[in-house]
């Protein structure tokens, strides 16, 4: 009997414990709530003038997984991420657009650019101004300090303008690849990291370079080549050229100009790599890049609207 009553007491807890359980309804809202960030008038700006017409993403906020945790990164200044992503949609994205049509951009200019506040400093003085991953993005860096440049072609350029048409070549490189014979105009011009040393700072033009940067590998020459060209005025090119010029004991033109005809030549192989492989004309690019910025620099385009 008393075996019976303690089995009907267990029975008796075990009915009641289901029946409470079952006066407790389970919610159908997840207890994990996503982050979300209000659009703001900028945001809705960039789907209407990147997203929409080029499928291209501007990240202007912080985000850890874009930064390099070897570098002291800060987040971008807001007012100032808003002037250069201006700044990138009139003087790269539109020009780019009318010199080679919309479908060109569309399908090769890199899908997300991610804005960092400050520079990366490396430790033998170099500083990095951008870098391009993978063929899709491209990381600008030092926003916070556009409103020092941004009136200034030459700094603007410097600083931002050339890293983007730059890091451009690296990704339609990695599109549809350069010729061979690009290489082998100065094949034993290319010092590695030395480039930057006092050796090889100056007098690179009359090597056969464009910049001193120029001289760390072929394709990094490459880039320097087509990304200066069509920043630079006629006479901002000729102007290069004119430093590449050998002088005689006399001082006269030497005979052989070795440089010259070095740069003539990988400008030259640039112009009909473009023209075969994508239909575009660098003279074109380049005269509404330079129309272009004269506007930004110039303040006949502004840099603020958000309609």
């Amino acid at each position: 009997m008393k075996k019976n009553i303690l089995a009907l007491s267990l029975l008796a807890a075990v009915a009641a414990g289901f029946t409470s359980c079952s006066e407790d309804d389970l919610s159908s809202e997840s207890v994990i709530k996503r982050s979300t960030t209000e659009k703001t008038a900028f945001d809705k700006w960039l789907y209407k003038n990147f997203v929409s017409p080029y499928n291209i993403q501007v990240q202007w906020r912080y985000e850890d997984n874009e930064s390099d945790m070897a570098y002291y990164d800060v987040p971008a200044d807001s007012a100032q991420s808003v002037e250069l992503a201006h700044i990138i949609k009139y003087t790269c994205v539109e020009a780019y657009t009318q010199a080679a049509g919309i479908d060109f951009t569309r399908r090769y200019f890199p899908k997300l650019f991610s804005f960092l506040g400050e520079f990366e400093y490396e430790n033998n003085g170099n500083i990095k101004l951008g870098t391009a991953e993978g063929g899709k993005k491209i990381r600008l860096l030092g926003v916070n300090h556009l409103d020092k440049f941004k009136n200034n072609r030459a700094y603007l350029d410097e600083y931002y303008l050339k890293t983007i048409h730059h890091e451009f070549v690296h990704i339609v490189n990695q599109t549809k690849d350069y010729p061979r014979e690009f290489g082998k105009v100065t094949p034993n011009g290319y010092v590695n990291d030395s480039w930057s040393s006092s050796k090889y700072g100056t007098g690179f033009e009359q090597r056969g370079f464009v910049t001193a940067y120029s001289q760390k590998e072929e394709r990094e020459d490459i880039a320097e080549v087509v990304s200066t060209y069509i920043i630079s005025t006629p006479a901002q090119w000729e102007a290069i050229l004119a430093k590449a010029v050998i002088k005689d004991a006399k001082g006269n033109d030497a005979k052989e100009q070795p440089g010259v005809t070095a740069i003539n030549k990988k400008l030259e192989i640039c112009k009909r790599y473009y023209k075969e492989s994508f239909g575009i004309d660098l003279d074109k690019v380049r005269d509404a890049v330079i129309e272009r910025e004269n506007d930004v620099v110039s303040g006949n385009y502004n840099l603020t609207n958000l309609n």
